[in-house]
Order: structure tokens, then sequence, then C-alpha cells
């Protein structure tokens, strides 16, 4: 093995790496990942199994499996999302040689380029072989944009300086296990069984599993051209075929391998492997697949446009890129929510936390048939979050942190501290404002989109049944003549109890409490604003009466919001921990974002300091517009100024470690209102986040999907100050020096690629051509209307 020097380039249509390295492999496998919407396979090197540098995996959406494992003594339950049979295998050596591999043979050269623009992985890497001989072997993957089942792989081989045979290894292999993430290793992993293989017609295999308790079947096929005749041989748990190449100087002989999968919840078919055995047959040639590939992701292209010049405009590329791979358009057929960690790895086990709330509004705008079916998973599981509430001896619905197949609470009930190597109790289960998440994008949805059908029918169902849990969980505090919201988390998950409690969980967080009351006040103007037959059904089948409403108005008045030093605190108490000696933390250890970690190998505890792991009270102004946090604060008795608001900032920066990559999106966010000097650094933080890995060594288990697109809504909403409230597009920019000229297309209410462009003070907006009615759009004091096929400019104030 031969480690060349490594470089990493970013173009406006590729990323790409040059030379070879096994400390890197695992990050450019989780941002080379190959996906569209239905299933997703990492961008490992074909020839190489799972080891300490590899980690092969392919994920189908949605398909999970449930195992219990023995963890320090103690029996624990986890769903995963399954790492599925390995379609990818392809090796190649010298006849009776050894295989090839980066490393175990020398590499002259090694080159990896992910093409952006039409999702194809190409990796090139020249083998010395000694006596002045070299092989150079080309690559080409796509996963099929297209045909949502379909993946392919083209290999090329040209030697140099020899004639020789060359002997090249295809298979299926269904010894997979989850085994990607070293904290989860205690855990069972072997989450398939019943692994049976056979042939089909020449050049075609196929393998059959299905998951050991959900029992999803699936069914996997490949199918070899290209050379000499195929032969097959089948070694459980493995479908083997080999074929013998004739290797000349200066020729080229080439393989091309087709893969198709199909799962047990794939619609329209009867079994999944005669679907993909027969998909896998009468699949078109590579090159033929390739064009079909780049016309689907042309049209995504247009769909979702986004014109950011410099650097910062291509990494913004490489996010919506993952972005649309994980959410496609395929994906509105799928019951499926949004996997933190997208499809790339196996991180947060594939579990659907609250990112939709960074996720949603970009889609919003540009994919919003996607929007609703991710809204449709959480209706779906309206149910099993009203008995969770019931369980909890709470009225309404307390949706999951943690969500797997079933809308069950998926939250581990233990974590591994690597620092410490202890097991320690999980309270991250108390984050009960994921509730309000599924609210609040229930509303925006509407907003963006103008879909009062789902509004009036799902989304009312989910929207009243998340404020009837709050305005069952609120106390009322006779010597604080106010509501309360007693024992749950907030967005910091640095802090889960007070110091020396003996239970955990925090009373009133600013956050939960703020976005309670929100959800109460959406709430009752839905029920307002609904014809009277529909109001009427809801009523009648919720049992809401005029007590209830009565109640909800009133805690959407009194819920209680902590302050202290004139700054709103996080929760109560919090202004009574101890201050942190960050200087001397940030002295002793390289990196201190998993603060909470470092303290507990001491045998400290975070909870009793003033420090966070992410935003947390300046989530609310992430989630709200100046004009509407001022209103809600209003509402809730409070005056809240410029003045409050900055000092809070100020408060909550010194004291935040960022352990999270949503922090830095949400504090860059925050500062281009209101100390735009400061913002610039935190947005490239954001930028950055799983391009460089800034957490250390958490992108090679799977790509932050929040955080990526949370960058993207950075700049369709967050800098020009974009509402869709009110039957209007607001906007409000706050220009930034390093990003003052920008432009997208978006999605809005019926009209299709409609542009804005903000520069040098002003801003254009550009209606296509459509029978739709006009655009009010709302700038500081104007207000205008575009019709269709018209363009406006909008000088800004300054």
């Amino acid at each position: 093995m031969a480690v060349t020097a490594v470089t990493t380039t970013l173009t406006a249509e590729t990323w790409e790496y040059e030379g070879y390295d096994p400390a890197q492999e695992r990050l450019r496998e989780a941002l080379c990942t190959l996906g569209n919407g239905c299933f997703a396979t990492r961008g490992a090197l074909p020839e190489c199994d799972a080891d300490g540098v590899h980690y092969p995996g392919t994920y189908v959406a949605g398909c999970y499996n449930r195992l219990t494992s023995e963890v320090a003594g103690r029996q624990v339950e986890n769903e995963d999302m399954v790492n599925l049979p390995n379609w990818l295998p392809l090796r190649f050596r010298l006849a009776d040689g050894d295989w090839l591999t980066p490393d175990t043979a020398t590499v002259l050269e090694h080159q990896q380029i992910l093409h952006v623009d039409c999702g194809l992985l190409e990796r090139r890497t020249r083998f010395g072989l000694g006596e002045g001989r070299a092989l150079t072997v080309r690559q080409q993957r796509i996963v099929h944009m297209a045909d949502p089942h379909l993946a392919a792989l083209r290999t090329e081989f040209t030697a140099e300086g020899f004639t020789a045979d060359l002997e090249v290894e295809a298979a299926i292999d269904g010894g997979v296990t989850n085994a990607g993430v070293p904290r989860y290793r205690d855990l069972d992993g072997r989450h398939l069984t019943h692994v049976h293989t056979g042939s089909a017609e020449p050049g075609t295999v196929w393998l059959r599993c299905r998951t050991r308790t959900s029992d999803i079947r699936i069914g996997m096929a490949t199918r070899l051209t290209g050379g000499g005749p195929v032969t097959t041989r089948h070694e459980h748990p493995r479908a083997v075929q080999m074929v013998r190449l004739r290797v000349e100087p200066g020729s080229t002989v080439t393989v091309d391998k087709t893969a198709v999968v199909h799962t047990s919840r794939d619609p329209a078919i009867s079994d999944p492997r005669c679907a993909a055995t027969e998909r896998v047959e009468t699949a078109p040639g590579f090159d033929d697949l390739l064009r079909s590939h780049r016309a689907a992701w042309d049209q995504l292209w247009r769909l979702t446009e986004i014109d950011v010049p410099g650097e910062p405009g291509r990494i913004l590329r490489l996010h919506l890129f993952h972005v649309l791979q994980t959410l496609s358009p395929h994906t509105a057929d799928l019951d499926v929510g949004v996997p933190a960690r997208g499809l790339h790895g196996e991180a947060y086990r594939g579990h659907v936390f609250w990112d939709e709330l960074f996720v949603l509004p970009y889609l919003n705008l540009h994919l919003p048939e996607v929007s609703r079916a991710l809204l449709h998973y959480r209706h779906r599981r309206l149910t099993q979050a009203c008995s969770a509430a019931r369980a909890a001896g709470r009225r309404g619905a307390m949706y999951p942190w943690q969500s797997g197949s079933d809308g069950r609470e998926e939250t581990q009930r233990l974590h591994l501290n690597p620092h410490s190597g202890r097991w320690l109790p999980d309270h991250s289960h108390l984050q009960r404002h994921v509730g309000s998440a599924v609210a609040y994008n229930v509303w925006r949805y509407c907003e963006a989109s103008g879909d009062a059908d789902f509004l009036h029918t799902q989304g009312a169902e989910i929207l009243l049944q998340v404020a009837r849990f709050w305005g069952d969980s609120a106390t009322w505090d006779e010597g604080l003549g106010r509501h309360r919201i007693l024992g749950v988390m907030g967005p910091d998950e640095y802090h889960d109890a007070y110091p020396d409690a003996d239970r955990p969980g925090l009373d009133d967080n600013a956050y939960t409490n703020v976005t309670a009351a929100w959800v109460l006040a959406r709430a009752l103007e839905l029920l307002h604003a609904l014809p009277e037959p529909r109001r009427r059904e809801l009523v009648e089948r919720t049992g809401l009466d005029d007590a209830e409403l009565e109640q909800w108005e009133e805690i959407s008045r009194t819920l209680y919001v902590p302050f202290h030093d004139g700054v709103i605190s996080q929760f109560e108490g919090y202004g009574d921990l101890e201050e942190l000696d960050w200087a001397g933390y940030r002295r002793r250890y390289d990196d201190i974002r998993r603060l909470d970690r470092i303290l507990e190998a001491e045998d400290d505890t975070v909870n009793r300091y003033k420090a966070s792991k992410q935003a947390d009270v300046l989530m609310l102004g992430y989630l709200f517009s100046p004009c509407e946090l001022i209103a809600l604060f209003g509402r809730l008795g409070h005056h809240l100024d410029e003045a409050l608001w900055q000092r809070t900032v100020d408060h909550y920066l010194d004291r935040t470690s960022h352990g999270s990559t949503l922090s830095g999106l949400v504090h860059g966010w925050v500062l281009a209102r209101c100390r735009r000097s400061e913002a610039w650094t935190f947005v490239q933080e954001a930028l950055r986040g799983d391009v460089a890995d800034l957490q250390g060594g958490t992108t090679g288990e799977g790509i932050h999907l929040g955080a990526m697109a949370g960058t993207l809504d950075l700049v369709q909403r967050g800098l020009p100050g974009l509402e869709t409230r009110e039957g209007a597009l607001r906007l409000d920019p706050a220009p930034l020096p390093e990003l003052s000229s920008y432009g997208f297309s978006l999605r809005y209410q019926g009209h299709w690629g409609v542009r804005l462009r903000l520069e040098h003070g002003r801003t254009e907006i550009a209606v296509p051509h459509s029978d739709r009615s006009p655009i009010d759009v709302r700038v500081a004091d104007r207000a205008v209307q575009v019709r269709p096929g018209e363009t406006c400019h909008v000088e800004l104030p300054e």
C-alpha cells in the first residue's frame, strides 16, 4: 500500500479527492454516498470488505428492525435502520494472483470524483504491479434517480506494460451486519435472517432474506455483463459471479454490474425477489441508464435552483445534492420521516428526530409534495402519539423524541460515553418540544403551499392534539400567577436535570413554553378559521368543548417564561448555576464540543454549569421573525425589545460549546439579524460542518441532514428574511458583506419557478407565465403585486 498525497478539490459540479488515506475513508464514503430517496449506498470501494477502514452500506428508507441486547447488565431494546445486503462487491486480480486493493497493493495514483451535477461517483486507481507494469481501474457508479430501485456500476481496466488474464469477481453479500458506529458495537447488529441465493438468466444472480423481527422481505438481484462468459457459484450467504478478461497494453476492457433492490414495503409488487430479478433482466445497458439518470437530475436541479457565488455556493450545492438523495420526489410515495443522518450511515440508528424543522422549510418552497408526505408520516403515527400521552397521564398527542417504524419512542435509555467507557442513563426522551416542531411544520407547510385541504384535515388533527397535550401539561402556580410546564428538556441536551436532583427533567424551559404558547394560539386560530362542518366534525370526534378552548386561550397567555440578570433564562433556576472555566477547559482539551462527556469522565456533570451544547433559547430567533417573536412575547405579557434580545444572544453565545452541527447554523441565522459582523464565522462553520468533519469523526457515520438543509434555508429564508405569511411573500433582507449577492427559485402557492435575486441594495422578483393569480410581495413598507410573466425590481431600504 502507498498512501499518496491527499487533497480535496471542490468545483461547481464536482467534489474531488486526490490520493488514498485510510484515515479519511469513512468520511469519503459518507460524502460520496449515492441515493435517490428510496435507497442509498455509501461511497465505499467495491473491492473492499467492511473492516476498520471501510464500511460499505446500503439503506432503504423506512426499513427498520428491532433487537434486544444485554448492555451493562440490562436488557436494552433498539430499533435500527437496517444495513441491507451489499450489492456493491466487485474485486479483481491477475489470474492466480492476490486480490488488488488500495490497502494491500501499491497505489501509484488514486482519485475519487463525485459528480454533483448528475449523481455519478467516479473512481480512478492506478495500481503498480512491479517491473514497469501497472493496472488502471476506472469505475462509474449511479443509484438511479429515475428508477428508484436500480443502481449500476461500470468498471474499466487498462493495462500498462503487460498482457495477462484478469479475474473479476462480483457478488451480492448477505452476511452484513449493522456495525458502522463503534459505540453501538455492544448491541446486537444481526438484523437479517433466512438468507438464500440463486441464479436466473445467464449472468444474473439473486439474494433474498428478511429482517429478524419486523419481517420485511428483501429481494436483490444483479446482472454482470462484458468480457467473457460469466460463471456462478453460491457460497452462503453470498451469490458470486466470475468473469475472466484478457487485458493488453493500451486497451480497455469493461464490466458492467446492474443491481435492483426491492422490499416487501414497495407498492405494486408481489414478491421482492421476483420483482428484483425481472427488473434487472430487463434493465437497459449502462449508457442508457446514465442518460435517463442524468435527465432526472437535470429536472431536479431546475426545481431546486440556488445561485450563490464562490466556495459557499459550491458547498451549498453539495448540501442540496445530499438532501435530494435522501428526500427526492420518490419520497412522496413512501411512509417515511426525515432520518437525522440521511441514508448515509448508521449514526442515531437511522432515527427520525426533529430535523424536519430544519429540512421542511426548504422543501416547502421546492418540493411541497415531499413535505406533505413527510407530514403524513407524522399523521399516521398520531394515534401512537396519543397513546404515549395517555400512558404519561396526559391528553392529546405526545410525539417521541426519536421515531422509527411505528411511532413509538425509540430514544435509547442508555448511552455510552467514549471518554469514560461508562454506560449512562439517557433522558433525552424528555424533549417534549418535538411535538411543537411537528405542529410548526404543519403550519409553515400550509402557509408556503396554500394547501388548505391538508390544513383542514390531517394538519388540523395534528395541531389540535399537540395543543391539547400542552393544555393538559401546564399546571397553575398560584405564587407566580402563571402556568408552568415541569420536568422536560429543551434543545440543549447538556442539561437534563438539576444538580444533585433525584429525578431527571427541568422546569419551564423557555423554548418549550414559548413554542407551546404558539401552538395553542395557532390551534385556536385554526378552529375559528375552519369551515363550520369540518369544525363540528373535529369537535365531536375529539370531544373538545368550550371550557377546554377557554383554558387553551388562558394558558397561551400565561405560560411562565423565566428571566435572570436581564436575559431570558434557558429554564427556571438556570441563573443559579455555576460559571464554567471556559478558558481552562479550552487549554486542557483540543476540542470541547462534547463538554458533557469531558466533565462526566472527570466525575463531574455539565448540569452544574451555565454551559450549553447548542442553541436553546436562541432557537426562538430561528423559528420566528423579529416581529413574530415580539408579538408572541407580548401575548405572554412580556416586553421583548432589541436590547433584551441582544443581551440574551450575547449571554448564550459566550456559554455554548457548539456540540451539535445545528448550533453554528442557528447562531449564524440569529446573528445575521442582530450582529452581522460575527454572523459569517458561524455561517462558515455550518457550511463546513460535514465537509470538514468538524465534529471529529461523526460525519463518517452519516451526514447531518438538518444542518445541510438548514444552510440552504439560511440563503432561502434567513438572509432574505423571507416569510410566507397572510397570503404574501414577505422580505426583510439582512445582507452579509461576505454574501451580498445570491438568487434562488421557488414554488409558491401554485407558481412554479418564481425567481428571486438579491444584490446591490435591491431585490428582483420574476414570476413565470401561468394562469395563476398575481403574487403579493411585501418588502419593508412597500407592497407590490407581481403578475405571471412580469419581473419586478424593489429597492431595499438601507
